[in-house]
């Protein structure tokens, strides 16, 4: 079995198309960007007074392809040069990843299966700067902790 997108080549390009997506779609405001620390490529753009940040894991993406082509005795590099590896694929996959996601969400908002917050509301961002699910994701985990002290 194949992980996909593990042969993408687009990377670039596949951005650039999610650009164009998100001008037709009424985005006057988009960007992408790299945050290397974390090894995630960063989506944001505004349509009409909301703001929306998608990030997306390169580090998740070479853990999963490390899993499906794993390195064996057999391989043609080092270890470090076969996680290099994975890690530029993800860098080129994760880009494609989020061309589609953006380009099926869209569409669905312009057809009206669903509504524009449907879409993406875990990921715009509150007036904090801090998107909707991490907020979310912390007060569970103060809901939770709160729950054990008892």
């Amino acid at each position: 079995m194949s992980i996909p997108y593990q042969t993408s080549t687009a990377g670039a390009s596949a951005l650039s198309d999610l650009q164009r997506i998100l001008g037709k779609f009424g985005c006057a405001t988009f960007g992408t960007m790299t945050d290397m620390e974390r090894g995630m490529t960063i989506v944001q753009f505004r349509w009409r007074d909301r703001n929306v940040s998608l990030e997306a894991s390169w580090k998740g993406y070479a853990a999963a392809w490390l899993k499906e082509n794993p390195y064996t005795n057999r391989t043609r590099a080092t270890k470090q040069q076969h996680e290099a590896k994975a890690i530029q694929q993800a860098q080129i996959s994760v880009c494609s990843i989020l061309r589609d996601w953006i380009k099926a969400q869209v569409c669905a908002v312009e057809c009206g299966i669903m509504s524009f917050e449907t879409a993406f509301m875990p990921h715009m961002l509150l007036p904090t700067g801090e998107r909707v699910i991490e907020r979310v994701q912390a007060e569970m985990l103060q809901l939770n902790d709160k729950g054990q002290e008892k």
